[in-house]
């Protein structure tokens, strides 16, 4: 995709063959990827950092010095942007859940996204689209199968826990952005499998030394998604101007935390390796209140972005597990 942009930095006219992405949270698991599919297909890449004069080595990738802290961003990149990703935010599950950590998590999201937006209601600029983070933790347990077998959609109430009340504050600090004229997209994000960290990581981790550790009896319901889906939805957000609004980004197959637990290991070790249950109670005492999210059961529904038009290039368990193992000719 390459379109041509004509755009004004003070009296100077610059001309540009590549529209531009900013990117917070770009050197993330999730940036860090989707900056690697944008390129490919024709963006330049703006990426917010907390450090500075940080350079890079690819034309089409250049880094932003910000500190939400101290409310700094670089107007210019602002004025720049096409399109803008916020990934931004503190990892969920990176420390214990005091409430010093708690409102970090909650800051780091809701006030990176108010610092953009009140940057693009300050000044000039020609934003077609904001794409937001957010996550499936809106939705909280799963409800009665017997009610929803499809499981949660776009227009459920959050849940009254952290988490729910987390994704709504996250979600709202983005609707500013509607008022500029601006498309605003909300992506709800499961579980992410990447050989380059998150859960997935962990879940291997235990099965380099032969052990398939099963959390709790294994029965929770996992939504996923494999990471180059998940980026291709992005760069969908972006360039679909019919999406609009919430959708779940999880895959059309989900699966309890035992399956893909012992899907993984017969990929990993074929059948060299045992089965570990983990007990509820050490789960508590490593985790403490970020158990709850270890071992909620959440069945979500992806009908929604189906319907928009996206197809998954891992729509399964296994297609996932076999591309991320290297399985793919057995």
């Amino acid at each position: 995709m390459i379109n041509f942009y004509s755009y004004k930095f003070g009296d100077t006219f610059l001309n540009s063959i590549m529209p531009v992405v900013l990117i917070s949270g770009g050197s993330g698991l999730i940036g860090s990827h989707l900056t690697r599919h944008l390129i490919d297909l024709g963006y330049e890449i703006i990426i917010l950092t907390r450090e500075k004069n940080k350079c890079s080595d690819n034309p089409k990738i250049s880094y932003s010095y910000w500190n939400v802290k101290d409310k700094k961003i670089d107007v210019e990149v602002i004025k720049k942007a096409d399109h803008i990703v916020h990934l931004a935010g503190a990892g969920v599950m990176d420390k214990k859940w005091t409430d010093d950590y708690k409102k970090t998590i909650i800051d780091s999201r809701v006030k990176s996204a108010e610092l953009i937006i009140n940057c693009l209601k300050e000044n000039d600029h020609r934003l077609k689209t904001f794409v937001s983070a957010s996550a499936i933790g809106w939705y909280g347990k799963d409800i009665n199968p017997l009610i929803r077998k499809d499981g949660f959609i776009e227009t459920d109430s959050p849940a009254k826990d952290f988490l729910g009340e987390t994704c709504v504050l996250w979600e709202a600090a983005s609707e500013p952005v509607t008022a500029l004229g601006t498309r605003l997209v909300k992506l709800r994000t499961g579980i992410v499998l990447s050989n380059k960290g998150g859960a997935f990581k962990e879940y291997k981790t235990p099965l380099n030394f032969g052990v398939a550790s099963i959390l709790a009896n294994g029965n929770q319901i996992v939504s996923w998604i494999h990471i180059d889906d998940l980026c291709r939805m992005y760069c969908d957000a972006i360039e679909n101007t019919f999406l609009n609004g919430s959708y779940n980004a999880v895959a059309p197959e989900t699966v309890s935390q035992k399956n893909l637990i012992l899907k993984l290991g017969q990929k990993m070790r074929r059948k060299f390796f045992i089965p570990v249950y983990v007990p509820v109670f050490m789960l508590k005492l490593i985790f403490g209140k970020r158990s709850i999210e270890i071992l909620k059961s959440a069945t979500v529904s992806n009908k929604k972005i189906k319907t928009a038009g996206f197809t998954f290039l891992y729509p399964s368990i296994d297609a996932a597990l076999d591309e991320l193992t290297g399985n793919l000719s057995k």
